[in-house]
């Protein structure tokens, strides 16, 4: 079964995902950064018992795994995959997840807060992921006491999630904005609307292969349509100037451009990281135009190249080793 990054059929060229997020937490248990190991274990055992006794489809496609026994290679690269945070990942103990087998759906428990339920789709799919969603966190919130307040809405650990606990996002692929030096003034317009726009792998991190998530940061006072409805609005926005500053390209200039790039990933026998996100992202460029015909979505190149999903299939070995590894693996997939 496919990931949202190798999807079935071709999706938006410019809207490469969309992730949903809600954060709940169990009332009269203390947040995850003040739990003793037993009340991580109660949590765990409550939810996986309140989705093991719905009578929902849904439920039925997830499996619960504790994370103690996921390998540190494994681990990490559910991060480079988007399924879990880099601190979930360094803070295993005592955690799980509930995760569908297509990765699509993942409920990690003991993050942030108690839950995180999250939904990730390929392509501009909000409406979609939001409702997935939302029959999770129902199907919790009627089986488990889940802390909420008239007033504030979801208790959450971090107060910027108070509220509805939501965050929807988009990964944009924005190779033209960024070329044109658009993205910075963007960013500070997009802040005061309530949305902030970060790298690849979100807070704190930085822009690889010129793909860059937005997402909401209000959650208070606002419901969650509302909120998706504003992302959307905006992110639309900018996936049509992208598509606009596309059309304006040289077709010879860009034509050369993408498939110098796929010329080099088809045959190079050393291959960085830094370069093939390079690389792949002018090959994703070029699919979306029409000027690159590649066998695969190129999503699963910049994705399956990276340090610990390349370990995962070949084994742990220094960065050196990787490059190669790295490089024939590329070759192979193209």
């Amino acid at each position: 079964m496919s990931s949202w990054y190798e999807p079935i059929e071709p999706v938006n060229a410019v809207a490469v995902s969309t992730r949903i997020r809600l954060a709940r937490n169990i009332k009269g248990i203390p947040f995850p950064s003040k739990m003793t190991l037993e009340q991580f274990d109660k949590v765990n055992n409550l939810v996986r018992d309140a989705m093991a006794q719905s009578d929902l489809p849904i439920a039925k496609r997830l499996k619960y795994i504790s994370m103690e026994n996921v390998p540190e290679i494994e681990r990490f690269a559910m991060v480079e995959r988007h399924i879990i945070s880099k601190n979930f990942a360094s803070n295993y103990q005592n955690r799980a997840i509930i995760i569908s087998d297509d990765e699509r759906i993942c409920i990690m428990l003991g993050e942030e807060d108690h839950i995180r339920i999250q939904v990730l789709l390929e392509g501009l799919q909000f409406e979609k992921a939001y409702e997935i969603a939302e029959t999770i966190d129902s199907i919790l919130c009627n089986a488990l006491d889940i802390a909420y307040d008239n007033r504030i809405g979801f208790l959450t650990e971090c107060p910027t999630n108070l509220g509805t606990g939501l965050r929807a996002s988009a990964m944009l692929h924005l190779p033209m904005l960024e070329d044109r030096g658009e993205l910075r003034s963007l960013t500070e317009s997009i802040s005061k609307l309530g949305l902030t726009v970060r790298g690849m792998y979100g807070e704190g991190t930085k822009a690889l292969a010129s793909l860059y998530q937005i997402s909401n940061q209000v959650t208070l006072g606002i419901s969650e349509k509302n909120a998706i409805d504003n992302l959307k609005i905006i992110t639309n926005q900018l996936i049509d100037r992208e598509k606009e500053y596309r059309k304006q390209l040289n077709t010879l200039k860009i034509e050369d451009r993408c498939m110098r790039s796929y010329g080099i990933l088809k045959n190079a026998r050393i291959l960085t990281s830094a370069e093939l996100l390079s690389r792949a992202s002018d090959i994703l460029l070029g699919v979306s135009l029409g000027v690159v015909k590649c066998g695969i979505w190129p999503m699963k190149l910049i994705v399956e190249g990276q340090p610990y999903m390349l370990m995962k299939k070949v084994g742990e070995m220094p960065p050196d080793s990787r490059d190669i590894e790295r490089a024939t693996m590329i070759r192979n997939l193209l």
